[in-house]
């Protein structure tokens, strides 16, 4: 089912059932239904054709949801932008889209609002929850102004792009990774690898504007699992909502959990109607899944996942830095000419399906194809081990190779987290003339941690690791940079060694 037939058949078929609840508001998948046929009437109305690109700039609101299915209803593209990212970041991305339409929340918009009107068209601007500072966007309710209700009979192409997905933008420019309804389709499919069946009640605070976050949304509807909603994710109101709302799942970001676990270590509510917790976007510490369980009393595991490819058969329903391969998956670990690797050999991670991307948008009529021949290469390094289990061994990109050895960064930070005196760590290469790179790890050193710390942290690292993988200097940082995602911005890192002076 394509995410529009999946909402209809839902509202047809459990019309009262809750869909979400965000705060006390809360949404049957009747009045889901409604609310999006009724602004895909006002989109109509507005000349919105397929290929169109609508900018969604919210947090996790009710909108938000309403805007997307809306936007696959007509067969609109659905852009949904980084609510961290700034009015030069934004710029870059909305000159490349050019939408005919931007729907925001007023406390994003001034980011927006000095864009040129040949990038963003001021009477196509349109936000909730309050009016425009400077008073240039409309409100929400104009929308429909003038709207006259008429059956929409377009049946949206299932191939076509439906949706783009920026990249992190770490590197450069972000690429404009297109899914289309098919590929979405796929991606909430995966849910049916990780149990979700309507009978959990799900917990999502991850922004539905990145990945992670749709696919969970349309995962949900998909099964018709109750998501209690959070506009944005705050620790304390995430406990809060697990004890009201007797949440049994959650997907999340290990600084998400980390947070989590330090609230309730401090002020502890009745989290027992946990089941199962899965963490995504970044590698998450054994210690943190360990601590984790033992507090909350539910298992936190890993889950792999990338934008192009989210939603792939691939999870992770034990701890471990370690995924499984579900059934009927197509997946495989592949060296530099792309060959095939023998099982525990380090290979770069391959899939095909259904579920991958069909490109990168460039612009209208130009989808670059990601693919060699329909195998898409992930740039995640993976180890296969007994049966079905793929171990994550670290991002291609980011490998460090020092003296001919290759060292994956992940790894070595493993080993600095599990000291009792560092909260966070990341580790990078540095060039060197003689070997190539050297591994400088830095440190976030725990509240009750001091500099003198830091001999001990490398004596435990050189207990746990080969001599050529020990850092050989660690600079201690207040924080570990991360992106809007929350990974480690690693590029980041390189500035503030420049700083302190290599």
């Amino acid at each position: 089912m394509t995410p529009i037939q999946a909402l209809q058949f839902q509202a047809d078929k459990c019309p009262e059932q809750v869909a979400f609840i965000i705060g006390s508001d809360v949404w049957t998948y009747r009045r889901l239904a409604m609310e999006m046929e009724r602004l895909a009437q006002a989109l109509r109305a507005r000349g919105l054709h397929p290929g169109h690109r609508v900018a969604l700039h919210m947090a996790n609101l009710p909108e938000l949801i309403v805007a997307y299915y809306a936007c696959f209803r007509v067969g609109a593209i659905a852009a949904p932008l980084n609510t961290r990212f700034k009015t030069a970041e934004l710029r870059t991305i909305l000159k490349r889209l050019q939408p005919a339409l931007y729907l925001g929340q007023a406390e994003f918009f001034p980011q927006v609002a000095a864009l040129e009107p040949d990038i963003l068209d001021p009477c196509a601007c349109f936000v909730v929850r309050g009016p425009a500072e400077d008073g240039r966007a409309q409100s929400w309710a104009r929308l429909f102004k003038g709207t006259a209700r008429s059956s929409i009979q377009w049946n949206p192409d299932v191939d076509a792009p439906a949706v783009l997905l920026t990249t992190s933008g770490t590197t450069g420019d972000p690429k404009f990774v297109a899914h289309t309804a098919a590929s979405l389709s796929a991606r909430a499919n995966w849910g049916r690898h990780i149990g979700l069946d309507g009978l959990q009640t799900v917990l999502n605070a991850l922004p539905m504007v990145h990945a992670a976050g749709l696919s969970l949304l349309l995962a949900c509807v998909r099964f018709a699992v109750p998501m209690i909603l959070l506009e944005r994710f705050e620790a304390a109101a995430a406990l809060d909502a697990i004890e009201t709302y007797r949440c049994s799942w959650m997907l999340g970001m290990p600084y998400m959990f980390s947070e989590m676990l330090k609230r309730q270590r401090a002020q502890a509510r009745k989290v027992t109607s946990l089941r199962l917790c899965l963490t995504a976007g970044d590698i998450c510490p054994l210690a943190l899944q360990q601590a984790f369980s033992e507090i909350f009393g539910a298992p936190l595991c890993n889950l792999w996942g990338c934008i192009e490819a989210s939603g792939s058969p691939i999870h992770g329903l034990r701890p471990g830095a370690v995924s499984r391969v579900a059934p009927g998956a197509q997946v495989r670990l592949i060296d530099g000419s792309g060959s095939p690797v023998a099982r525990g050999e380090i290979g770069e991670l391959a899939v095909r399906g259904p579920h991958v991307a069909i490109g990168y948008w460039v612009r209208p009529g130009r989808i670059d194809d990601p693919t060699s021949d329909g195998w898409f290469r992930t740039g995640d390094l993976m180890r296969q081990g007994e049966g079905d289990d793929l171990w994550f061994v670290g991002r291609k990109k980011d490998l460090i190779v020092r003296g001919g050895s290759n060292i994956a960064p992940i790894e070595v930070e493993r080993v600095l987290i599990t000291h009792p005196a560092v909260r966070d760590a990341a580790v990078v290469g540095i060039p060197d003339v003689i070997l190539g790179q050297r591994v400088v790890a830095f440190v976030q050193l725990a509240e009750d941690a001091c500099r003198a710390a830091v001999r001990d942290i490398l004596a435990s690292a050189k207990e746990q690791l080969a001599d050529y993988k020990v850092p050989e200097r660690m600079v201690i940082v207040e924080e570990i940079p991360r992106n809007a995602l929350g990974k480690v911005n690693r590029t980041a890192l390189l500035p503030m060694l420049a700083v302190r002076g290599a």
